[in-house]
């Protein structure tokens, strides 16, 4: 019989090598050994009867992982933390007694986890800003480039290209700051004990009431928290995944717009993704450029923002101080919301660094809808020039129905501008002058520049390029 099993495609297929090794699990087991090590030197630190000699023989086995033993253990003892524990305390025999000292099994899973997800958060915020550094320089490259803009997917007012890159980035400047926000605002579970009363470390410190808030402080601080959150059951509130998650959420959410408006565009043959000179874009049809990365970034993004109810419903399920149906959910949701973000981010920085702009084809829509949106133009033109406001009114409405007609019965092109150039009542001024592109996309250009020097260039100078992330794409 086979020995083949399922693999997670976030992980063979679409996420980097860095936030899968993040997640894996022997990163999250390295993280219990030193939280391990630093409950013990800071109970050592605070008088518990702990020698060097034990935290010098856990810091020597601290990244020598003894997963076989450990998976043994867990057949056995049916319980994930005891069965690390008895295998680290297998490599460290002095030390075993002291192991876990006072703690409950959320002291090591609920504090790996908030690390994981700073760090997590962390990577896809160094993915963000360099999307934002590609989508930035093609914004300035085509601030000034005329083009057809849609309300209600529908022709609009023109606007230019790379104004309407800024309106994807504004989002992603915006999801931005929400992930500094929860940055900022995450704390360590610490020591808390296993209701969340630190009873037992009480007991350790013989009533020093003083001392035990002393060892939640310095944990919390050598893990790299500001503090720990004020008050926990068993767990840090489940609120917590549930705000982190929304903010995943939020990103799927910016980057499933962009992503959609970027396949509109292709279908428009205006701007298409990066294609590859022997890439294929259909098994049948060799002529296809399908926008699949686009595509991806839309599945991969859907999938994140449906992962957001399961973390808002496993907190309002929490009963008391906590209940275990948490712990199945959270190994999937958690990891796979940042796995799936990570896969969506390195696609939108491809896609930004390769976009290929089509400007004659954005030339030619956009003069197909223009005559209709100048007639504005040409209707305050021809009053200056002494028409009558309301004649002229009437023979561009009559002359506009009759143009639009004949573009949608007889697909023909729109002949407004001849049919107004040739009527008398438009005699005495230029039709031609008045239908320059550039005439209507206002301040677009000047916007463009605004925000990339005012908003963009400060949160791309945070930028640390030796930093850099892998970003490749695998088909």
């Amino acid at each position: 019989m086979s020995d083949a099993v399922y693999e997670n495609p976030l992980i063979t297929r679409y996420a980097s090598k860095e936030m899968a090794r993040l997640l894996s699990t022997e990163h999250r087991i390295g993280l219990w050994r030193e939280l391990w090590i630093v409950l013990a030197e800071t109970q050592k630190e605070l008088g518990l009867a702990i020698s060097d000699k034990q935290i010098s023989q856990l810091k020597e086995f601290r990244n020598t992982l003894n997963l076989q033993e450990a998976a043994a253990y867990e057949r056995k003892l049916r319980h994930d933390v005891m069965a690390q524990v008895h295998a680290y305390g297998d490599q460290c025999p002095d030390a075993r007694a002291i192991i876990h000292l006072g703690a409950t099994s959320c002291y090591v899973t609920d504090n790996s986890d908030l690390m994981i997800f700073r760090d997590a958060f962390q990577m896809v915020r160094k993915r963000m800003l360099a999307c934002l550094g590609a989508m930035a320089e093609f914004a300035k490259e085509h601030a000034r480039l005329p083009c057809l803009a849609y309300t209600h997917l529908q022709p609009a007012q023109p606007t230019t290209v790379g104004k309407r890159m800024t309106l994807w980035m504004y989002d992603l400047v915006l999801d931005l700051a929400e992930i500094d926000h929860r940055l900022c605002s995450l704390m360590a579970r610490s020591a808390k004990g296993t209701t969340g009363t630190q009873a037992s470390f009480l007991q350790l410190f013989e009533g020093d009431h003083q001392k035990v808030r002393e060892l939640e402080r310095r944990i919390a601080n050598k893990i790299g928290f500001p503090g720990a959150y004020a008050v926990t059951g068993q767990t840090y509130t489940r609120k917590v995944d549930a705000f982190l998650t929304d903010t995943l959420s939020g990103i799927a959410t910016s980057i499933h717009k962009i992503a959609t408006d970027l396949r509109i565009l292709a279908h428009k043959k205006e701007i298409e993704e990066p294609f590859e000179t022997n890439q294929i874009g259909s098994s049948a049809m060799a002529y296809k450029r399908n926008p699949m990365r686009s595509e991806r970034m839309c599945s991969l993004a859907r999938f994140v923002m449906s992962l957001q109810s399961s973390p808002v419903m496993t907190a309002a399920t929490q009963w008391m101080e906590r209940t275990l149906d948490d712990s199945a959910n959270r190994r999937l949701v958690m990891p796979q919301a940042f796995l799936a973000i990570d896969a969506c981010l390195i696609l939108l920085e491809n896609v930004s660094s390769g976009l290929v702009v089509y400007p004659k084809t954005i030339d030619r829509n956009l003069r197909e809808e223009l005559p209709f949106m100048a007639t504005e133009s040409l209707l305050m033109a021809a009053v200056a020039a002494g028409g009558d406001r309301q004649h002229l009114h009437e023979v561009i409405r009559v002359h506009s129905q009759a143009a639009a007609l004949r573009v949608k019965q007889e697909g023909m092109p729109n002949d407004l501008l001849e049919r107004l150039a040739a009527d008398p009542a438009f005699a005495k001024i230029s039709v031609a002058d008045v239908m320059a592109p550039q005439q209507y996309t206002g301040r677009a250009e000047q916007q463009v520049h605004e925000f990339l020097s005012e908003v963009i260039e400060p949160i791309l100078a945070q930028t640390n390029q030796a930093e850099k992330l892998s970003a490749e794409v695998h088909v």
